[in-house]
């Protein structure tokens, strides 16, 4: 069953719509989140909150009462994240999108500067970092723009879809990828690719809440498999576009799919602790054309890594020396 609640009668579009997706997080963190959003200068026909309640277990509305009124509420049975997303873009009528998780909230004084950069600055995008508290100080520092191809080229990205406010007309048809861990991961790199104007901030602006029972903490092994596989089908995927990129954005996508490889090996030693889970890694990522590593220098991690994980002997130092999980 879908219910939709919205007193929202305003006239054109708002600057920025804010898609918050909600599962199961304590109300009072949803309630904090949105009095986050609207604590920022946009006014009234600015804003557009959109929470997408995807099959929680019981609707947060009655916790809600003094600000159902500034939001727009929809109620899915369960899909995932993926589809919660999905259907907020589709939904939503701002000029600028921010994903934002129910848990989670904006911090004002570093957020004004990223919306003065997508005021002022024609921006298609707005690079910021996260913070593990909601008390931060910043200093306004000039930012200039590149294109997210070049950004990608020269720079590791990060991966989170919240970390990034953007001109919803770049999306076209991308979507995020649905029943699979690590959506962002497919995500982001495709949305950089379409930016024209981007502006990396260093500005803390958005306020992380880690969780003990999130997916990457779990130490169950079903879900450890699933999040390597995924991550696995996410790497083809973005290997396969690359034939239809540009010449331009080709090596940017080489970059982050380099990147994101180190990543899976790294976690299957840090999750698996298995030589054998290794040797079938290292297998699949031959088959699908994505080891050996390529050799480029895109930083001495990486230059590190691709040289120890190329050989037995090196493989054998990584699962003896890289530091062993915390069990939660």
């Amino acid at each position: 069953m879908n219910t939709t609640f919205s007193t929202d009668n305003r006239q054109g579009s708002p600057l920025v719509s804010f898609i918050i997706t909600y599962h199961n997080e304590p109300a009072d963190m949803l309630h904090a989140c949105i009095e986050s959003i609207l604590a920022l200068s946009l006014g009234d026909s600015e804003r557009e909150i959109i929470i997408i309640d995807d099959g929680s277990d019981v609707s947060p509305v009655s916790f809600l009462t003094d600000c159902i009124d500034e939001v727009v509420y929809v109620r899915q049975r369960n899909m995932g994240l993926s589809q919660a997303r999905n259907r907020g873009i589709d939904m939503a009528h701002g000029y600028f999108i921010q994903f934002v998780d129910a848990d989670d909230a904006i911090i004002a004084p570093p957020y004004e500067q990223c919306l003065d950069l997508v005021r002022y600055q024609q921006a298609d995008l707005v690079m910021f970092c996260s913070s593990d508290t909601s008390e931060t100080t910043f200093t306004p520092v000039s930012v200039s723009p590149v294109s997210g191809s070049h950004f990608m080229r020269e720079s590791n990205i990060r991966a989170a879809a919240c970390g990034y406010l953007f001109a919803r007309r770049i999306l076209g048809s991308l979507r995020f990828e649905p029943n699979i861990y690590h959506e962002d991961e497919a995500f982001t790199p495709q949305l950089l690719l379409r930016a024209e104007r981007v502006f990396n901030t260093p500005y803390k602006a958005y306020y992380y809440r880690a969780r003990h029972d999130s997916i990457t903490r779990s130490s169950d092994q079903d879900t450890i498999s699933k999040r390597l596989d995924d991550t696995l089908t996410v790497l083809t995927q973005l290997y396969r576009l690359t034939d239809k990129l540009s010449p331009a954005d080709r090596p940017a996508m080489e970059r982050r799919i380099a990147q994101l490889t180190m990543d899976y090996l790294y976690n299957t030693i840090m999750l698996t602790r298995s030589a054998k889970k290794l040797d079938a890694t290292i297998d699949a990522l031959r088959q699908q054309g994505l080891f050996p590593l390529p050799d480029r220098p895109y930083s001495k991690k990486y230059t590190w890594f691709r040289r120890l994980v190329g050989n037995a002997i090196g493989r054998r130092a990584l699962l003896a020396s890289l530091p062993l999980l915390p069990r939660h």
